[in-house]
């Protein structure tokens, strides 16, 4: 190390020209290293951003594990739908509480780099124990492991984008975090159309069907986990790298969380979070148990269920860095959220109530649910102060894993009791709701002058007024 700090900054140490921060950074000539090795280099970026990409990949591809395995873990492990869907539900619970307290922990306990290794140990260890449950036939402990896995999931992707700050800061950084969420959905969808295969691989190896079988299956699957893991380990090198050789700052995610705030929360921003939660209660657990779904309405074979079940995420990947700079080019957030939940409660309803061919459906909700998120998540930052902001989006994510930890029990039961028919009504009402609380949003905000439904060359010009008043 001393010798690539002597390379890069000569004998007298310092020097950034990066734009990676300014503290202790004395401006002494730089000597060149290896592009691939110089922190202050596109190569080197590259290397970093596709490390920060795949941190996420092996949380993503083993979440929807059980989504994609619904027959055979129903199957294996004798379960009822209300009992798999739990599965979902004690990933969710940990992180009611854990969204708080995510970015305190990677800013005053642990810092960034061992903050995300301990994360992504958690992860690991969650899928470690979710697989060894099925390999002893316990399914409480395959509840454990999911609780465990839930534990370092929606943390690890606070690190994630704390690293893309620290790296990316400036023009770079909306594309960073296009290419973090386009790379999550690949994970997802890679899980979806591939855990079927290697389940029958490792029947035919073994011979029977089983829990083993379904316990290798999954430990298999975990290997993305360790892969990830091994990115954490890499980037924390190559990140404290540059710290030593730039002066660079260890990244922050820069959150406040003070509970106190809720109570300076407006109307607004409540109703965004209703239609945060019933939205999404509408979409996850349904991917969930979208894939029997297909077999049993539709005829549709394993294969062909698993595909039309990831269609979702396919769609995601490639649309949402798209979508967002379409918000962000033309403004009315309402407008655009009211668009995606009306073509969502279209989707489940042609679903519901059609035989129609339900690849339409799918990608229609596909679409609707990447337009969603780029236009929704923004709005907090409309209608609270900055100095608020933390506690107002920990308190969206830990109201949303809330929401769906029950609505993935609920659903459960209603398809065990009810079928498939008021399930889908079921979800329905929810988006309806969604749809009611949009229109609320869009008279409340109307009617008190908020900024949510201006358009985006309204808001850079008045904020430019508002600039050039404060410089006077």
């Amino acid at each position: 190390m001393a010798e690539e700090e002597r390379a890069l900054l000569g004998p007298a140490g310092g020097g950034d020209g990066f734009g990676f921060g300014d503290g202790g950074v004395s401006p002494q000539p730089l000597r060149p290293l290896p592009s691939a090795c110089d922190p202050r280099r596109l190569p080197h970026r590259l290397l970093v951003l596709s490390l920060m990409c795949f941190l996420g990949f092996g949380s993503y591809f083993c979440y929807d594990n059980p989504a994609a395995l619904q027959t055979q873990v129903q199957r294996d492990m004798k379960v009822n739908t209300a009992q798999f869907m739990a599965l979902y539900a004690w990933y969710s619970w940990p992180n009611v509480v854990l969204c708080f307290f995510g970015g305190f922990l990677i800013d005053r306990v642990f810092g960034i780099r061992l903050g995300t290794i301990i994360f992504s140990i958690f992860v690991c260890a969650g899928q470690v124990v979710f697989a060894l449950g099925a390999l002893l036939n316990t399914f409480w402990l395959m509840d454990a492991g999911r609780f465990i896995f839930g534990i370092g999931g929606e943390s690890l992707a606070v690190a994630q984008n704390t690293y893309a700050v620290s790296w990316f800061k400036g023009k770079e950084l909306n594309l960073v975090f296009g290419l973090q969420l386009s790379m999550a959905r690949i994970g997802s969808t890679v899980n979806m159309n591939i855990m079927g295969w290697i389940y029958s691989r490792v029947r035919d190896l073994l011979g029977y069907t089983g829990p083993s079988t379904l316990g290798l299956t999954l430990m298999i699957g975990g290997i993305t986990c360790l892969f990830s893991l091994m990115c954490a380990l890499i980037l924390a090198y190559l990140d404290k790298r540059a710290e030593k050789l730039l002066s660079k700052e260890q990244g922050k995610t820069g959150e406040v969380i003070k509970l106190t705030d809720v109570k300076d929360f407006s109307l607004s921003l409540w109703l965004i979070f209703v239609i945060c939660v019933c939205y999404y209660a509408a979409v996850f657990p349904f991917i969930g148990l979208g894939k029997v779904f297909f077999i049993e309405k539709f005829k549709f074979s394993p294969q062909e269920a698993s595909a039309i079940n990831s269609i979702v995420y396919i769609i995601s990947a490639p649309t949402s860095p798209v979508f967002g700079l379409l918000v962000d080019k033309l403004g009315k957030n309402i407008v655009w959220v009211l668009c995606a939940v009306i073509t969502t409660l279209a989707s489940h309803i042609m679903l519901a109530f059609t035989f129609w061919n339900p690849w339409i459906a799918m990608c229609l909700l596909g679409v609707a649910y990447s337009l969603l998120a780029c236009a929704l998540w923004p709005m907090v930052a409309f209608v609270v102060p900055e100095h608020q902001l933390g506690t107002a989006y920990g308190f969206m994510q830990s109201i949303q894993n809330l929401g769906l930890a029950i609505i993935a029990i609920a659903a459960g039961m209603i398809l065990d009791t009810r079928g498939y028919l008021f399930l889908e009504v079921f979800f329905s009402a929810c988006v309806c709701l969604s749809l009611i609380a949009v229109v609320m949003l869009y008279f409340v905000n109307h009617l008190t002058g908020g900024d949510l439904n201006w358009s985006a060359k309204k808001r850079e010009k008045l904020q430019k007024a508002a600039a050039t008043e404060k410089e006077i």
